[in-house]
C-alpha cells in the first residue's frame, strides 16, 4: 500500500514502511516507553525490537483516504499506562500528519508488556 499525492509539479509516493517508521520513532520518543514490541506474542513472550526494526512494531492501514495506525509497545514498570498511551496516540498522530502530510483517522496503542527499567 503506497499513498500517492499528486500536485501540479508531479507525484509524491509515500510507502507504508515510511509511515510505520515515522510512527515508531514518534512512539519511542514518549516518556515511559521501553521500546517497540513485535506484533505477535509467542508462548507469552514478547520480542523487544531494536532501533533498526521500529516499523515491525507498527501496523498501518489505509481506509477512505485516512490512516489507521496500530502501535505495539512495551512500557516501563511504575508508569501510568493510560497517560503513556494517551501521549503515544497524540505524538504519533501529530508526527505522521506533519511529516507525511497524510490525515490520521485514529491511533490504537497495544501494550504488549511491562519491563523493569534499571
Amino acid at each position: 500500500m503506497n499513498r500517492i499525492i499528486t500536485n501540479d509539479i508531479g507525484k509524491i509516493i509515500v510507502s507504508q514502511e515510511v509511515i510505520a517508521t515515522l510512527a515508531g520513532i514518534a512512539a519511542t520518543e514518549c516518556y515511559g516507553i521501553v521500546g517497540m514490541a513485535s506484533q505477535k506474542i509467542k508462548d507469552g513472550i514478547v520480542e523487544l525490537l531494536g532501533r533498526e526494526a521500529l516499523s515491525k512494531g507498527v501496523q498501518v492501514n489505509l481506509k477512505n483516504d485516512r490512516l489507521q495506525i496500530n502501535v505495539f509497545i512495551i512500557v516501563g514498570y511504575g508508569t501510568k499506562i493510560s497517560e503513556i498511551a494517551y501521549n503515544v496516540m497524540n505524538k504519533v498522530k501529530y508526527t505522521v500528519e506533519k511529516f507525511a502530510g497524510l490525515p490520521v483517522d485514529h491511533v490504537q496503542v497495544n501494550i504488549q508488556g511491562v519491563r523493569v527499567v534499571d
